[in-house]
């Protein structure tokens, strides 16, 4: 179960997307990211984002998958850590570029997913390996698309 409080502050920041998405704004995009604070690979996946005019804010939690289960990220599409920016759910290491393409087209979805930890995404490079990997689109719903692929 989560502490009261990453309950709160999970869905404070859903809400605070949800608002901040209808009013037009020409600053860039901020990404609040949830993860374990052991993790490095989410921290290089942070450093990609900044490094791609994001403004990311960072909350270490205790159990992660509680966050995931609020923010309705489908069990089989889970990664190491869940972000939201605007209205969208970001779910593991999802390449900037889907998620600007995201922010600029506004799809009827919850949010995008790099299912599990792929060699070669973002923050998980590996020199030169990079396995092929699918961005996943999903619903409140639970259904789930192919958005890219790398």
């Amino acid at each position: 179960m989560p502490s009261r409080r990453e309950f709160l502050v999970a869905s404070a920041a859903l809400l605070a997307s949800r608002r901040l998405a209808a009013a037009p704004s020409t600053a860039p995009s901020v990404v609040t990211v949830y993860k374990d604070a052991s993790c490095g690979c989410c921290n290089e996946w942070i450093k990609h984002l900044s490094k791609n005019g994001f403004v990311v804010t960072a909350h270490d939690v205790a159990q992660v998958d509680d966050v995931k289960r609020t923010m309705l990220v489908p069990d089989k599409l889970w990664s190491c850590h869940t972000a939201v920016v605007d209205r969208y759910v970001i779910e593991g290491h999802v390449p900037a570029k889907d998620i600007k393409k995201v922010l600029a087209e506004k799809p009827k979805i919850q949010g995008l997913a790099a299912p599990g930890m792929p060699i070669g995404a973002p923050g998980m490079e590996q020199g030169s390996r990079k396995d092929h990997y699918d961005v996943v689109a999903f619903t409140r719903d639970g259904q789930s698309r192919v958005y890219s692929r790398y």
